[in-house]
């Protein structure tokens, strides 16, 4: 063969046979070692440290947040509601299982922006002395192929590691919305990387302490899969409050 070819394994489809660019040179690809393919042609272009560090490259961690519920005003209706699915399972799994019932997993709040989901979450996280891992989806969608599905596993190994813990996923459409048949290259990447969100909202028992807040401001586009019981199993509406008004003599 005239072009250098190596076996990659792209999580989760398998493993390919791919082209190796004109400028790497094949002595430095090794075994195990971590690459980045191209969205278009599968050409391996890049050789990937072996190791991100996802605390400095994605992650924002706060062993225990210091917002409360007394510094949310007029959400009084949302806080009983996360406290339910969030608070109560965490402080309190013995009511669950003396009842039979599963553990709520997750939960989407949805809302315009600053109507106070970040607070809120971080406050559930203080109440339940939680380790709160904050992602944004934007941060989770890939140029290279595979990247984001490992992020998210890393996510998920991070969480699991840092128990009793929240993760917040601010700006979930970006890597939830319904996806699309003949994509690009692109939305390729993104569906993947939902495709192994949802592999791990599968694949983690609720009983383990780990917590997943979802939040964003268009809910009207979010892949249905995303929402199944199972995965999110509370929505939490957050409406845009009115400002009181100002009368004047």
């Amino acid at each position: 063969m005239d072009k250098k070819k190596v076996l990659v394994k792209v999580h989760p489809e398998g493993k390919f046979v791919v082209d190796v660019d004109k400028n790497i040179d094949i002595n430095d690809v090794t075994p195990n070692c971590r690459v980045a393919l191209r969205n278009d042609s599968y050409t391996l272009h890049k050789i990937l440290p072996n190791k991100v560090d996802p605390l400095v490259s994605l992650m924002m961690v706060e062993k225990v947040p210091d917002s409360t519920y007394e510094m949310i005003g007029g959400l009084d209706k949302q806080i009983k509601e996360i406290k339910e699915v969030i608070e109560l399972p965490v402080k309190h799994p013995e009511l669950f299982e003396a009842l039979g019932i599963a553990q709520p997993k997750g939960v989407l709040l949805y809302g315009p922006p600053g109507t106070g989901k970040t607070l809120l979450a971080r406050a559930v996280a203080h109440h339940t002395d939680c380790t709160f891992i904050r992602v944004s989806g934007s941060e989770l969608v890939q140029k290279f192929i595979g990247e984001g599905a490992r992020m998210v596993r890393e996510l998920f190994v991070m969480a699991r590691e840092h128990a009793p813990s929240i993760i917040f996923m601010d700006e979930i459409d970006s890597i939830g919305s319904s996806r699309l048949e003949g994509g690009s290259g692109g939305d390729s990447e993104v569906q993947r990387t939902m495709l192994e969100l949802l592999n791990q909202l599968d694949g983690f028992e609720a009983t383990k302490n780990i917590k997943v807040i979802m939040a964003t401001n268009r809910i009207d586009i979010l892949d249905s899969a995303l929402l199944r019981p199972g995965r999110i199993d509370r929505k939490i509406e957050f409406p845009l409050r009115m400002k009181r008004p100002v009368w004047t003599s």
